[in-house]
């Protein structure tokens, strides 16, 4: 069985799993329903009891379902769990109407969110996006703020730019970056991520599978109702070429043993020892398989091959990263 290995969260960051859980998608997102509550709360204490210490959530998500969910989960055993929260959203019926970023709102939001966990600190707290409605320095100011006051632990930001994280940062210590990055989102290796090593900011990569295009499972054209049909990566020739794209992953991964999903997680944590993939999983089943993915090695050539193959710009069209 693999062992997760631990990482420091930041230059004095805390020590947390190099695996991280999403816990999203329990909930109901993007139209969806919400999964078997019984099943994603053992999915959770799972992960927990395979050294998986790190549970994402946001306060939006599913309007404060996960949150409670993973309050449920956790209770009993909260020296276990590392509790990332993102907040700042606003959702209306599974609708993202946009961000609330106000200091007085922040503050709002934390005291709803620590009740529905049931816990007295929230380990790791985030904006959702910055969108330049209010100066980041009252937004990274409230939070820091709220570390003083024993609410939060540490600092952290998602989804946001290089300038962005070197303000934040000069104005209290970021911990993680929450990122979408994997084989076929590869854009913010511009300077978004040389900004994060240079500054000493552990990342975490979310989308590790590019909404499912790299599990070699996707067929075109998708489902009616299928929530990727809003983003042009998944449309007409841009879906038809990305999947051409993804026979070479499916060929490597039968050679290798393993599944495609399992590289392309693989891909992103040999990137580093600061890179945790944030993998999202609603069943106990999921768990050995993405585990497992922690333990894969590339060959030189496996290398050269994945990154000439899926250089950035080789998947084509936009997705919900890209605003």
């Amino acid at each position: 069985m693999t062992t997760i290995a631990k990482i420091a969260l930041g230059k004095e960051g805390p020590l947390v799993s190099k695996l991280g859980l999403g816990c999203m998608r329990m909930s109901p997102v993007w139209g969806s329903k919400a999964k078997d509550e019984a099943e994603s709360i053992a999915t959770i204490q799972a992960a927990l009891d395979n050294g998986i210490n790190f549970l994402n959530t946001g306060d939006f998500y599913g309007s404060g379902h996960n949150e409670l969910l993973v309050g449920k989960a956790i209770k009993g055993r909260r020296n276990d769990a590392f509790i990332s929260v993102k907040f700042g959203g606003l959702v209306d019926n599974g609708r993202f109407l946009g961000l609330d970023l106000r200091p007085t709102s922040i503050r709002n939001f934390i005291n709803y969110s620590l009740v529905r966990l049931g816990i007295d600190t929230i380990d790791l707290y985030q904006p959702c996006r910055l969108d330049n409605s209010v100066p980041i320095g009252d937004v990274i100011g409230t939070v820091a703020d709220l570390i003083k006051e024993g609410k939060v632990r540490y600092l952290g930001v998602s989804e946001i730019t290089a300038d962005q994280l070197r303000k934040a940062n000069s104005i209290y210590p970021v911990s993680a970056l929450e990122i979408g990055y994997s084989l076929a989102e590869r854009s913010i290796e511009n300077d978004l991520l040389p900004t994060a090593r240079e500054l000493g900011i552990g990342v975490v990569a979310f989308a590790n599978t590019a909404e499912g295009l790299l599990t070699g499972e996707l067929q075109a054209p998708l489902a009616a109702n299928d929530y990727r049909n809003h983003f042009s990566r998944f449309q007409g020739e841009h879906l038809k070429n990305n999947l051409a794209k993804v026979e070479v992953l499916k060929t490597m991964a039968k050679e290798k043993g393993y599944t495609p999903a399992q590289l392309a997680i693989a891909w992103v944590n040999r990137q580093g020892e600061q890179f945790m993939p944030l993998v999202s999983m609603s069943k106990r089943s999921r768990l050995p398989e993405n585990r497992d993915a922690m333990a894969i090695t590339f060959t030189p050539e496996e290398t050269n091959i994945l990154n000439t193959h899926f250089a950035p710009g080789a998947i084509t069209g936009g997705t919900y990263l890209q605003r």
